[in-house]
């Protein structure tokens, strides 16, 4: 079952009482709130996603939550849950979308040791991944919701997942989070995108979510292999300029951007270092959404 199948008022009665487990894919995520709203933006930005069976397991149980204490309820806050404890500052009930898509980040994060986890966003074009790690504010979920709608598959605009066994890289399809001047610039870029409302205020400005692509949401447990490593850079005015560099640059970037580097110790060295190896490695400035489209497209003509 999808859970475009349960319904707008379906759904809102689950996650109100016991929750839906949503299958995203390598993990599952029961997921509980009591605000209306936020069953009616998880219906818009999962509906093509499966919910799963109620006796398989579950990676994550997270919830959103009203607060209970009387000064943040009269605020109209709400609190996010990770298995029974509640984590990190209550936020407006407005923002709970956010807060629901940072709270299973940092679950993902945290936990998902059997990956090599690297902040980046990821896509995907005949079966070879490009990796494009960086720091927030580098124009990288910009970048990656444009190639996402032209003709790249989106695997992820935050998490790299790396199979310490394999080496291919796997990805959730969930949706991506654009923040301040990033937002009108993709509904302008493209105007098929579906996006949540925004949400103002946050600790990171203005921020919405776009959904995935339908073709990358039906391709979603296919991994890539990684082929790319590129490093991007939004600087106001700039040509879109493609530059070679050493691997040694490349690995340090994706070593600072993990999430669990030291975890994996040796093994996780090992493993980046092959993937650095099989990869092209480049840095890539740019200003405008279509001359960057051009220079992957060319990209994506090479054959690493």
């Amino acid at each position: 079952m999808r859970l475009q199948d349960v319904g707008t008022a379906g759904l809102r009665t689950r996650m109100r009482d016991g929750g839906v487990t949503l299958r995203l894919s390598p993990f599952t995520v029961r997921v509980r709130s009591d605000i209306p709203h936020l069953a009616d933006d998880v219906a818009a930005m999962y509906r093509d996603f499966d919910l799963t069976g109620e006796d398989e397991f579950v990676d994550f149980h997270v919830a959103v939550l009203r607060s209970p204490h009387w000064l943040s309820r009269l605020q109209g806050r709400a609190e996010f849950w990770f298995d029974g404890q509640r984590s990190f500052t209550p936020l407006p009930a407005a923002q709970a979308l956010a807060m629901l898509e940072w709270g299973i980040n940092w679950c993902i994060a945290a936990h998902a040791h059997q990956y090599l986890l690297i902040h980046a966003a990821v896509l995907e074009r005949d079966g070879r991944a490009l990796l494009m790690p960086a720091p927030p504010g580098s124009g990288k979920s910009t970048l990656c919701a444009a190639l996402a709608h032209r003709g790249w598959r989106l695997l992820s605009d935050e998490l790299g997942l790396l199979d310490m066994a394999t080496g291919l890289v796997h990805g959730m399809a969930r949706p991506i989070n654009l923040k301040n001047a990033s937002i009108p610039v993709i509904r302008s870029f493209a105007p098929d995108a579906h996006f949540s409302a925004s949400m103002p205020n946050t600790s990171k400005g203005t921020v919405a979510l776009v959904r995935a692509p339908q073709d990358a949401i039906e391709a979603r447990l296919a991994p890539a292999r990684p082929a790319w490593v590129v490093l991007p850079a939004w600087r106001a005015d700039a040509p879109a300029q493609l530059q070679p560099i050493e691997r040694a640059r490349a690995f340090m970037d994706l070593a600072e951007q993990s999430f669990n580097y030291d975890v994996h110790g040796q093994a996780g060295f090992q493993r980046l270092g092959r993937l650095v190896d099989a990869c092209a490695c480049y840095r890539f400035e740019y200003s405008r959404l279509d001359e960057a489209v051009a220079h992957f497209e060319t990209l994506a003509g090479s054959s690493p």
